[in-house]
């Protein structure tokens, strides 16, 4: 995953919210809106904070957002770790590639998939689980993790805050790891950073690909594909407009080209395993 996240703009209407996410003159409206939909659309990446703290009280509404996300067969296969303090925020960020954001957010949430505890109650009552060596049961902490998360972006917009998603702890895994002091059976899968938004970033609200790109009916066609062209040409622009200058299609094929071009994610399997998840 790489880093993505928002703030809400109560003012904006939202057929501005919609051309801003499209760029697409034949997309100017929505017939049906609401509020939690605003949000969504308003979403946009916070890279730049205020020196603010983020409050116990609205971390835990954050939370509690986060818990209220589905969660495959209620196993509830995630956990969190809150990271306020600047040091270890600090060393963080230096496993992520040193992306300064993330050394300055005052919080880091760190999502984990966690087997852990579900081995840990089957210990206490002498119980085996067989299934969690399995690939299923990673993904599906994955998974729930994921979905937690991005309740918790949604909820951290609602009450005005900006949140970037770190997809690079997952470039050094064993050194995040004993630096959390994960146990056995719980693997952090992202970042988040967290915080109140300065205003005087230069950032916007990035354009998607078309729906007609993505939404497929009853079947995949592939000849959607059509429509890359025109939404490179409008990300394009968007990034110009934010001084950079890469289009959609380069940057895909950059991010997927080699092993080199994963930044040591290429070994994230015997990282699982190292960590008591094999995944066979």
């Amino acid at each position: 995953m790489t880093s993505h996240a928002s703030t809400t703009t109560a003012a904006v209407h939202t057929d501005d919210l919609i051309r801003a996410r499209y760029r697409d003159p034949e997309v100017t409206s929505l017939r049906l809106r609401s509020p939690t939909i605003d949000l969504q659309l308003a979403h946009r990446s916070v890279r730049a904070f205020l020196d603010a703290p983020v409050s116990d009280d609205q971390l835990t509404s954050i939370i509690a957002a986060a818990q209220s996300a589905s969660t495959s067969s209620n196993l509830q296969a995630w956990s969190v770790i809150a990271v306020r303090d600047d040091a270890r925020r600090s060393r963080l960020a230096d496993l992520a590639g040193g992306q300064e954001f993330v050394r300055c957010a005052p919080l880091i949430l760190v999502w984990l998939a966690d087997i852990g505890r579900a081995t840990r109650l089957a210990a206490g009552r002498r119980s085996v689980l067989g299934a969690s060596d399995y690939l299923e049961t990673t993904i599906l902490g994955f998974v729930d993790a994921t979905l937690a998360a991005q309740n918790a972006v949604v909820a951290a917009e609602s009450l005005g805050l900006g949140a970037t998603f770190v997809g690079a702890f997952r470039n050094h895994p064993d050194q995040i790891a004993a630096e959390l002091a994960l146990p056995d059976q719980v693997f952090a899968t992202f970042g988040l950073a967290v915080g109140s938004p300065d205003p005087t970033e230069s950032a916007g609200i990035k354009p998607r690909l078309p729906q007609s790109v993505v939404v497929h009916h009853e079947t995949y066609d592939a000849k959607r594909d059509a429509g890359v062209d025109d939404y490179d040409g409008r990300l394009r622009s968007y990034n110009e407009e934010h001084s950079r200058t890469a289009g959609w299609i380069d940057a895909v094929l950059a991010r997927l080209a080699d092993r080199q071009s994963l930044k040591g994610r290429d070994e994230l399997r015997r990282h699982l395993g190292g960590q008591g998840l094999p995944s066979r």
